[in-house]
């Protein structure tokens, strides 16, 4: 049966028009005030309204109708009117900078007076008008709901130039009203870019087993517990759990790991995978909606409403830069009396460009990161992963395996060779069931040595395993504290390692050490977590001191042992109340409550594991060790790109503002300068989607 509805319903609603902080934060006024809405989050970027509403209250129709009267209606055709292609990126750009020269040109050889002379009236206004009707039509609808936006000032400033006469100036403002709206549209559609993909690879359809047949049905209304049919070339469209079949499943649109995986019945399965070759039943686990894939998708789209320090400045701005323009423009009134100079004023305060500085830099470096298999919780992580100066991490399961394998093979006996050593102890073991039971059969399997059925066998709980093998009693057990002070033994056991011994019939004939084994990259990581300047990397362990110190020595870090949960998390807050930005590393399970405290909380969890998901703030799909300095790398750079964005695009708009007010700016000029902070920074976010060498410069 179908769970029954509940008290909360959320509404995620494409919006057209929503393009600025100024524009979000109308949107969510005007639905704050409806009643029977309990959330308002509005995201220019993703250009998305989340609404999470009462449903005996208002409804899905309500909050359309209310966006529409605010000027906002929803995207009925989810029409994406942003190019597809950086070819096309390239070309509106260049199209801009040849149009900038042409106007730049045209003024300076007094074209633009010119051609104001000798052209009606009439022909000028009408091309004003068709031309910026659709802006227009928006600033009145704003100017009716009492709303000043960026395109107000310059609708202003072409009104001010034709009453002045100046038409040749308020039509070129009206072209490069136009350009710049596509540039930014184009701007925050790149952005835009990465969660398209993400969402594009969405299984629509899946193929059911329902009263005896397979039937073909939309991905959203398979059930938990129903069967799903994936042949090969599809895309397995629910989590779930193979029933039968086997096939090798690609799963890179969820972890970025570029080679299939095997899978047979038993296994989990995810939704977006592909199966590359074979053929599978799977069990649903959870609805479409629920997925892990589907939780990818949220994750990245909802980043942008976890704005950092630097979206807040831009937010900020826009509300006090508005006034600041319009003080500007009254007090060149004042003392120029210069009508042009005064729209020269309005044209060339545009804010939008300002308002989108940051979250394309951020969005961008998030998209980036999630087709590598990486999840980054919003600009604020980036912020913080940027600056971080500490690394700590968890050992079990995160530095290592998490399970135990054969090291070293000592053989005491000279005429028993490491091989025979395996053989007694693996076909002693056979039957058992203990994880260093599991790696002694593995590294015999590993080595081609063949294992025999022991005759009898006997388990003796927590002392180890007596076995008849070829004839020979042989006992696998673990030393006593006399054997482990003698070599080679100690020198074993001081490296924290787990050791047995192997008699054969009442005689040590060797030795086996075990210990949990690294994860392979994870020393080049820490290496280049050190290239990268962060000096402070620690292990947080609740393993024993021995193993703890040989895993700190192996890699050059420093090591804290036998530490319960809570004592990870003194040990976060200590450095932090040092003044560092701490990073924590662990697998999501025994280190949630570090995870939770650290600046950053990095999660090498497996693909699903919803404790990892919810309490880091970085999740890495898969257990790749070289993502995590590349993530610092990356969030580094738009920590950079951001700056400049911010930086470069407020002191150019102020400058363009002295420059008008001062006179030096005329109308046309000041329109073609509007638009060069949307280029620089399409061109300068740009760079983050480009892939650099290893090892190169960063």
């Amino acid at each position: 049966m179908r769970p029954e509805p509940s008290e909360r319903t959320t509404l995620v609603l494409p919006v057209a028009g929503l393009d600025c902080a100024e524009c979000a934060r109308h949107v969510e006024e005007a639905l704050g005030r409806l009643p029977g809405v309990l959330e308002v989050e509005a995201l220019p970027i993703a250009r998305t309204v989340t609404v999470v509403l009462d449903p005996a209250r208002t409804d899905r129709a309500a909050v359309e109708r209310t966006l529409t009267a605010a000027g906002y209606p929803v995207d009925r055709g989810q029409v994406d009117e942003v190019e597809r292609t950086w070819r096309r990126v390239v070309g509106l750009v260049v199209a801009a900078v040849l149009v900038v020269l042409a106007v730049v040109g045209m003024e300076l050889s007094g074209l633009v007076e010119r051609l104001n002379e000798r052209v009606p009236w009439p022909v000028w206004l009408t091309g004003i008008v068709l031309g910026g009707l659709p802006i227009f039509r928006d600033v009145a609808r704003a100017t009716w709901q009492r709303r000043v936006t960026a395109h107000t000032l310059m609708t202003l400033g072409a009104v001010a130039a034709i009453v002045v006469g100046a038409w040749a100036a308020a039509a070129i403002v009206v072209l490069f009203m136009r350009l710049g709206a596509a540039l930014e549209t184009l701007t925050g559609g790149q952005a835009r870019r990465a969660l398209r993909e993400l969402a594009a690879l969405a299984p629509q359809r899946a193929r059911v087993e329902r009263d005896g047949s397979d039937v073909e049905v939309p991905v959203s209304s398979v059930l938990p517990g129903e069967v799903v049919v994936v042949r090969t070339g599809e895309a397995i469209p629910v989590d779930g759990t193979v029933v039968e079949g086997s096939a090798l499943v690609d799963e890179a649109a969820l972890t970025g790991e570029p080679f299939p995986r095997a899978v047979v019945a038993g296994e989990t399965v995810y939704a977006a995978s592909v199966v590359r070759s074979g053929y599978l039943r799977v069990r649903a686990s959870a609805p479409a909606a629920e997925s892990a894939f589907a939780r990818i998708v949220r994750l990245v789209e909802g980043a942008e409403a976890n704005r950092g320090r630097l979206q807040r400045v831009a937010d900020r701005f826009s509300g006090w830069y508005l006034p600041v323009v319009v003080g500007v423009a009254a007090l060149t009134a004042f003392l120029r009396r210069d009508p042009l100079a005064v729209a020269a004023v309005l044209v060339v305060a545009c804010s939008c460009a300002f308002a989108l500085a940051t979250p394309i830099a951020m969005v961008a470096t998030i998209g980036r990161a999630a087709r590598r298999g990486v999840l980054v919780k919003g600009g604020a992580v980036i912020e913080r992963l940027a600056c971080v100066d500490v690394v700590l991490l968890d050992k079990t399961g995160t530095l290592t395996l998490g399970r135990p394998s054969v090291t070293d093979v000592v053989a005491f006996d000279d005429s028993v060779g490491e091989d025979d050593l395996l053989r007694y102890a693996a076909s002693a073991e056979r039957y058992a069931e203990h994880p260093l039971a599991e790696a002694i059969r593995l590294a015999a399997r590993e080595r081609g040595v063949a294992l025999v059925a022991p005759e009898s066998f006997v388990l003796e709980p927590g002392v180890g395993v007596t076995a008849r093998v070829d004839g020979a009693t042989i006992r696998v057990r673990a030393p006593s504290p006399a054997e482990l002070a003698q070599a080679p033994l100690a020198g074993l056991e001081a490296q924290g390692k787990t050791i047995v011994v192997v008699e054969r019939d009442g005689q040590r004939v060797g030795a086996l050490a075990f210990a949990d084994t690294l994860r392979p990259g994870v020393a080049e990581a820490v290496a280049e977590l050190r290239r990268l300047g962060i000096r402070t990397i620690e292990l947080l362990t609740g393993d024993q001191e021995k193993a703890a110190a040989a895993l700190g020595q192996a890699l050059g870090i420093g090591w804290r042992a036998r530490l319960l949960p809570e004592d990870k998390l003194a040990v976060v807050r200590a450095y932090q109340a040092a003044g560092h930005v701490v990073a924590m590393v662990g697998d999501g399970i025994n280190d949630a409550p570090a995870l939770a405290q650290a600046d950053v909380g990095i999660a090498m969890g497996r693909l699903g594991t919803a404790l990892a998901a919810e309490t880091a703030d970085v999740v890495l799909l898969r257990e790749d060790w070289s993502l995590v300095p590349e993530t610092i790398v990356w969030s580094r750079r738009a920590l950079r790109t951001a700056w400049v964005n911010l930086a470069g695009t407020g002191l150019y708009n102020l400058v363009g503002l002295a420059l008008a007010g001062l006179g030096i700016l005329p109308p046309t000029l000041a329109a073609t300068a509007q638009v060069v902070p949307d280029v620089f920074i399409l061109g300068n976010s740009a760079r983050l989607g480009v892939e650099r060498r290893r090892g190169g410069r960063r």
